[in-house]
């Protein structure tokens, strides 16, 4: 299965990434391991562990080879509960420091499950979502980032895992529908059930839908409308 450790992919590794490496190693493992010709974060006995902070989709090819070969994966993916926002300059000193008025929450899970939500229903996948607190470093870059008027993202650093949640496939996903939506809803009704953006429900819907989570079944004026295949 598994060939000597390599270097690749800790010589550019982010602050986030190391740490919640670190966070989820156990006595025994092995980082760094050559596994048919990709480069897997964590080897525990018949166990892969890919560290994922964003961008699933880079993920889908190599997910997809692995779990056709019959192994075991586990994504580790943070979900920023609080931020705060560190910016320094040139010489990093710190010019000043808030708190993010975003807070994170398990649904945001679907903005990067949208890139392979069939795989979910592969048996020898499951998701642990890790709550955290973390702090982001950003640098100045007038060329860059125009929204945050120049302020680039430079990286993340873990300050507390807050808690953890193991979703090991699409009857987990289901549980994260609010148990107060009507047995048919739209993606407006899942947004307000939430209290989050119907980006965000739109996400859902998709993601829950074509992993066999929820059916359409019918339509509520230009809104389609849905209904759980499982209760809870």
């Amino acid at each position: 299965m598994a060939g000597p450790r390599s270097q690749v992919g800790t010589l550019r590794e982010k602050p986030l990434h190391a740490d919640l490496k670190r966070w989820c190693a156990r006595p025994g493992d092995r980082f760094e391991v050559a596994v048919d010709g990709f480069v897997v974060d964590v080897v525990r006995d018949d166990l892969l562990i890919e560290v994922q902070t964003k961008g699933f989709s880079s993920m889908k090819r190599k997910l997809t080879t692995l779990l056709t070969a019959g192994y075991r994966i586990r994504i580790v993916h943070p979900i920023s509960l609080d931020t705060t926002i560190i910016k320094v300059d040139d010489a990093g000193q710190v010019l000043g420091r808030r708190r993010s008025p975003r807070h994170g929450h398990p649904t945001d899970l679907f903005s990067e499950l949208v890139s392979f939500p069939s795989l979910i229903e592969h048996p020898g996948l499951e998701i642990e979502l890790v709550m955290v607190r973390d702090e982001e470093l950003r640098t100045h870059d007038p060329s860059k980032a125009w929204r945050r008027r120049g302020w680039v993202i430079d990286e993340r650093r873990l300050i507390e895992v807050v808690d953890s949640m193991l979703i090991g496939g699409i009857e987990d996903l289901c549980d994260l529908l609010p148990t107060s939506l009507p047995p048919t809803f739209t993606t407006a009704d899942l947004a307000a059930a939430l209290g989050r953006p119907r980006r965000i429900a739109q996400q859902m819907a998709y993601c829950l839908r074509d992993a066999g989570g929820i059916r359409q079944v019918g339509k509520r004026g230009n809104a389609m409308e849905y209904e759980r295949r499982w209760t809870q």
